[in-house]
């Protein structure tokens, strides 16, 4: 049954769902709401957890870490510089495989102090060893909360789902959530094959020398490339049970003969999405939703680029000094394919900033006139808005 309900009040209540018996809360602007209406459930009594207010990120981080290296399920989240002061416990948590989930409520990191959203804290650690996916709507981002919990478990990696703070997080939508036992039926009681146990000690973490320190990072390597055929099987599973797909690793909206496409992350491709509909160009796009960042789904991505001849990749961080991050890692993937189609990489609505519903026919204007493809441009900047000296 649909219900109407703020996108941290939908995360929440999906959390609660998998039955998580540890959650580390600390507040940051815009993930607050979230570990506020859990806290709700569980003082309400509609949630068994043990629910730890801790002094900062980094200890959220460590004690969601303690609590699933022992066998308990454990959840936790973070934005911005709170994802930040978490760097170090990520590494541990991902090179440790211990599976747990977090959301990264997408926030842009200062300076300047800016509380808005963009992707520049998740893109700040995606090569910390975790699963990330994004989510364009609250309903994908209930429904992928719920998956990733199955999916760190199976693979013992852990999973971070990437929510757009404020434009998810805060707004309001029909949402339809699971039931608690259709959850039951998708997602079996945690097990950890590693726990920590007194009966039988073992240790995690321990010093590794030069012997035997490349073998460990390209197992967990590995790992995180492996995971690709988890994510695709859970989807495809909770499917079968709730009658709706969270996204696999990617999913294409429009003709997929098009030889124009528009590659986008997070809760833009909702705003593309509605402008194609309201403004329908003569030349055929279509929308390719990338849900799966890391493991990067390079060969769903080579199949839908095949006969691209203009790829448009929209960005919502940047790498200062080189440019778009998505776009680099599209670039070196293209190089593979038997066209190599244009790129033109895009970043937009840094900060916050909105993004024009005519987003759309803005981009199928900019392409089309482009005489050489934007190596990597910020599509809304206002130049005025400068300091003269970088006009």
């Amino acid at each position: 049954m649909l219900s109407a309900l703020e996108g941290s009040q939908a995360l929440a209540q999906a959390v609660g769902l998998c039955r998580p018996g540890v959650v580390a809360a600390y507040p940051i602007t815009p993930q607050t709401h979230i570990v506020e209406n859990i806290s709700k459930l569980v003082a309400d009594g509609r949630l068994r957890c043990e629910l730890v207010s801790v002094e900062s990120e980094f200890s959220a981080a460590s004690v969601a870490l303690g609590a699933a290296a022992s066998g308990v399920r454990a959840y936790t989240a973070s934005s911005s510089q709170g994802i930040l002061l978490m760097a170090e416990v990520l590494y541990n948590i991902s090179g440790m495989r211990i599976p747990m989930v977090m959301t990264c409520a997408n926030r842009a990191v200062g300076a300047p102090l800016n509380i808005w959203n963009d992707q520049q804290d998740s893109m700040a650690v995606r090569d910390s060893g975790w699963i990330q996916l994004y989510c364009a709507d609250n309903q994908e981002a209930v429904d992928t909360t719920i998956q990733a919990f199955r999916i760190a478990e199976r693979t013992e990696v852990p999973v971070m789902v990437c929510v757009d703070g404020f434009v998810l997080t805060h707004t309001l939508e029909p949402i339809d959530l699971p039931t608690q036992e259709q959850v039951d039926r998708f997602l079996p009681p945690y097990h950890f094959s590693r726990a920590l146990d007194s009966r039988n000690p073992l240790s995690l973490g321990t010093c590794v020398d030069p012997s035997f320190f490349t073998e460990a990072r390209h197992s967990q390597h590995q790992a995180v490339l492996r995971a690709t055929t988890e994510i695709m099987a859970a989807d495809r599973d909770y499917a079968g049970i709730i009658g709706r797909s969270g996204g696999g690793l990617l999913s294409v909206v429009g003709p997929a003969e098009a030889d124009v496409a528009i590659l986008a992350l997070g809760s833009v491709c909702s705003t593309v999405q509605e402008s194609m509909q309201l403004f329908p160009q003569d030349r055929p796009v279509k929308l390719i939703k990338l849900r799966a960042y890391r493991p990067f789904p390079m060969a769903a991505l080579r199949e839908v680029l095949q006969g691209v001849r203009d790829l448009v990749v929209l960005e919502r961080a940047i790498a200062p000094g080189s440019g778009g991050i998505v776009g680099m890692e599209v670039r070196s993937l293209a190089t593979t394919l038997t066209q190599l189609p244009r790129i033109h990489n895009y970043a937009v609505g840094l900060g916050g900033r909105d993004v024009p519903i005519e987003i759309y026919p803005r981009l199928v204007e900019a392409i089309t006139r482009a005489d050489e493809p934007a190596w990597f441009e910020i599509f809304d900047l206002e130049p005025e808005k400068l300091p003269v000296e970088d006009r």
